[in-house]
């Protein structure tokens, strides 16, 4: 069973010296662990820096969202009186990385302590205990009671387990909130509605016109920013229209709680080709800034289905996105982590394929995929785990470089929450620690939950030769070259009976059409940097 709750923040002494606060970029929330018990003349600190925008090279607009976000948190702490010591990317003297900046304050402030919450990162919690010899005055960390599960009740549920279930983890959540709960059992007599939330799109429906979040001087300027210093990173400025304030995220909240969820649960797995987001909420961006809360979200969801506004399916499926994955995938990380991001069970090395930049491919669903993604720095979690990921795991992509482009890419990615959902549920790097099998579909999948392949110049419908969805031949290659690691698992019992009925024959063509594809994957052209895990991690 989970502990009890974290408490909101630490108080502080009643008597004590200055105290410099360190605000993360990704730490924007009025009631951040390390804002509670702020006194008159205490000193907020905020730092853009460049390590953070460039230890990946960020797409364009995370770069361009997380700054402006930041510049206005800051303007509503002064708003309220409180003394913030801003340094800008481009600010005289700015060094460049977190430390360093945090001496200098000290060096302007002459803080008696520092206060920070936790981080959402290893790396940077690696950082943090390295501040109090750097700085020489002491530094306390706070924990992220953002999170509905604190890290010390996620490790003491996942005890001795050899793997991690997220099912069970969320029921123990949705038992410990109260959220969707008619007393001791889950609202509807079900857990789960999953298996209610596979539709297909009835063609001509369209989801609902968006709110449009309109640039003011501080957006505009950080945007000018951006396109000067970050010219040559992923991504399309011009589509730019993400919520920059607590404000503004209330608003998504609101439009897609009246507008979109009730049509969620039926359609979250459905893509289509000229409505790529549909009715998802888009809020990850807000939630992982901290400009939204994730019980606030769950609450909301909640109370419109109790009010009769969204069905029971679309809002458990949203509030299992959240109170369930969420939370999970952040306790594995920081349970795991750094080993975990080390593993390769699948032994996959191939070099990542150039067009998950340039999106220059004749498969229409990645094509679109991709460029969806350059354009909004956005894609559905299905568009991620069974387009472009289930490519990458068929054709045996490189976990590092895999990784490296989800956390490039989008503008919700964090290591904490993008790292376990590439590495154990795309790349199956884990060996099953996350997920029961590998989330791997032929075309058929893609082409019952899209329209992308009726524009596409190959066929879900032909298996091998002229035409033939590279799909259909990488899904089967993929299981006869892992057969060793995988026909144990139990989900996977049912493809390897299939797989065995076939005529050696038609297995031997698709191995040989399968690695004449792969062959061909290699373009010329200068690649992007792609990390190690030395560089990420050593």
């Amino acid at each position: 069973m989970l502990g009890p709750l974290p408490r909101s923040g630490t108080a502080g002494p009643s008597t004590r010296g200055l105290t410099l606060v360190f605000v993360l970029g990704d730490q924007l929330t009025r009631d951040l662990s390390a804002l509670d018990g702020l006194a008159p003349g205490d000193i907020v600190l905020i730092v853009e820096v460049a390590d953070e925008t460039t230890y990946v090279r960020h797409q364009k607009q995370k770069i361009a969202l997380v700054l402006s976000a930041m510049r206005h948190f800051a303007a509503e702490l002064r708003a309220e009186g409180i003394t913030v010591d801003y340094v800008e990317l481009d600010a005289t003297g700015n060094t460049g990385a977190f430390g360093t900046e945090l001496v200098r304050a000290v060096a302007r402030h002459r803080p008696d302590r520092i206060v920070v919450t936790e981080p959402g990162e290893w790396r940077v919690r690696r950082m943090m205990d390295d501040w109090p010899a750097l700085t020489g005055v002491p530094v306390e960390i706070r924990d992220d009671d953002r999170f509905l599960c604190s890290r010390a009740e996620f490790r003491h549920w996942a005890g001795d387990r050899r793997s991690y279930r997220m099912e069970f983890f969320y029921r123990e959540m949705r038992r410990r909130t109260g959220i969707l709960m008619d007393g001791e059992e889950p609202a509807g007599g079900r857990w789960n509605f999953d298996a209610e939330n596979r539709k297909r799109l009835p063609k001509g429906m369209r989801s609902p016109p968006r709110p449009v979040f309109e640039r003011d001087a501080i957006t505009s300027r950080v945007l000018d920013l951006v396109a000067s210093r970050f010219a040559d990173h992923f991504g399309d400025l011009d589509a730019f229209d993400w919520p920059v304030t607590r404000r503004e995220a209330l608003s998504a909240l609101d439009w897609f709680i009246a507008q979109a969820l009730p049509r969620f649960g039926d359609y979250q797995d459905a893509m289509a080709e000229d409505d790529p987001r549909l009715f998802h909420a888009l809020l990850s961006p807000s939630l992982n800034l901290g400009l939204l809360t994730a019980r606030e979200v769950c609450v909301a969801a909640e109370q419109a289905y109790r009010r009769g506004d969204a069905p029971l399916n679309a809002a458990e499926g949203f509030i299992r996105q959240i109170l369930g994955w969420r939370e999970y995938v952040r306790g594995v990380y920081w349970l795991e982590m750094p080993a975990y991001a080390q593993t390769n069970a699948l032994e996959a090395e191939r070099p990542l394929p150039w067009f998950y930049w340039s999106g220059d491919t004749e498969m229409n669903c990645l094509a679109r995929a991709i460029m969806d993604t350059r354009r909004h720095a956005y894609a559905h979690h299905i568009q991620r785990l069974m387009v472009t990921g289930n490519f990458a795991l068929l054709a045996g992509i490189r976990p590092a470089e895999i990784e490296e482009w989800y956390l490039i890419v989008y503008a919700d990615a964090y290591d904490w929450v993008e790292l376990p959902n590439v590495h154990g549920m795309v790349a199956f790097a884990d060996g099953g620690m996350l997920a029961s099998k590998p989330y791997a579909a032929s075309g058929a999948y893609i082409d019952r939950m899209s329209d992308y392949c009726s524009r596409c110049v190959y066929s879900p419908q032909i298996k091998t030769g002229k035409g033939a969805c590279p799909f259909n031949l990488l899904y089967w290659d993929f299981l006869m070259r892992n057969r060793r690691k995988l026909e144990q698992l139990p989900r996977m019992a049912m493809p390897y009976r299939t797989l065995d009925r076939m005529d050696s024959s038609r297995r031997e063509t698709i191995r040989s059409e399968a690695r004449a594809f792969l062959e061909g994957l290699a373009e010329p052209g200068t690649k992007m940097h792609v990390a190690t895990q030395g560089d990420l991690f050593g």
